[in-house]
């Protein structure tokens, strides 16, 4: 049951590598479908590249998706730590509303984050597409699961020999939970690099745009041409598909990790 639900999910992805790579002469929706192309081509490829400025969009996407994860990394770990090891007044309550805004959808966010967005002059730049990702309450929680199940006698030792609180952040908690760190950069990368609303509502001018707006664009550009739209969609995730792929063993240690804590 779960191969056949599995082959079910990975269908249209199949679907869509093997229309990227056919000829024109072939049928890209025949019945049974054909997955194979009969004479695989790169000339759907060529093409988006060549008459589409496929190379700006993914030099954009690339600089927002690493500023993101930068930026998320950076700002989660240092609200993990104490919220996770230090002890102060309210703590739990800050936490909990932390956590709760996880339930709150995008849609509520987005116009205030528009307007705060448009004030500060950051329309139609790489800065004001990264803003709803500077930081996630996801990312705080995950991370302070992971801060939690570090063994406080290293933090002990390190408190001995004469560390101190962001020394100890430094040297003892980021080397300790890098599993963690690793899968939240991953889930960051994914979620910015695939991100389309709010690019499309922050970008009107196209030099700025990322790939899911250039895809969007494709189905404008070719006339509904799907082998250059699916050739440009491959394009577009083949960079997440690697990335999950290199280091999924980390998201594996993570999991393990978490289920060690009680």
């Amino acid at each position: 049951m779960l191969t056949g639900i599995a082959i079910l999910m990975l269908f249209p992805l199949l679907w869509l590598v093997g229309t990227a790579f056919k000829s024109p002469a072939e049928d890209i929706f025949s019945f049974p479908p054909q997955l194979l192309p009969a004479e695989p081509t790169l000339a759907n490829f060529q093409t988006v590249w060549a008459d589409y400025p496929f190379g700006r969009y993914l030099f954009n996407s690339a600089i927002v998706a690493i500023l993101s994860v930068s930026f998320n990394l950076l700002f989660c770990a240092l609200a993990a730590y104490p919220l996770a090891r230090l002890n102060f007044k309210g703590k739990e309550i800050i936490f909990s509303l932390v956590v709760a805004t996880i339930i709150i959808p995008f849609q509520i966010v987005m116009i205030p984050l528009y307007i705060l967005t448009v004030n500060l002059g950051l329309r139609n730049t790489y800065f004001g597409i990264i803003l709803p990702n500077i930081v996630s309450a996801f990312g705080i929680f995950l991370l302070r699961q992971a801060i939690m199940s570090v063994p406080l006698e290293l933090e002990e030792a390190a408190r001995i020999d004469g560390c101190s609180e962001l020394g100890i952040w430094w040297n003892v908690m980021i080397p300790a939970i890098r599993p963690a760190l690793v899968t939240l950069a991953i889930f960051v990368f994914i979620g910015s690099w695939s991100d389309f609303l709010w690019p499309l509502i922050v970008l009107d001018r196209p030099e700025y745009y990322t790939l899911p707006l250039g895809v969007a664009d494709l189905a404008g550009a070719f006339s509904l041409n799907w082998r250059l739209v699916a050739a440009g969609s491959v394009i577009s995730i083949a960079p997440i598909l690697l990335l999950f792929i290199f280091l999924q063993k980390y998201i594996v240690a993570t999991d393990i990790s978490s289920g060690v804590k009680g």
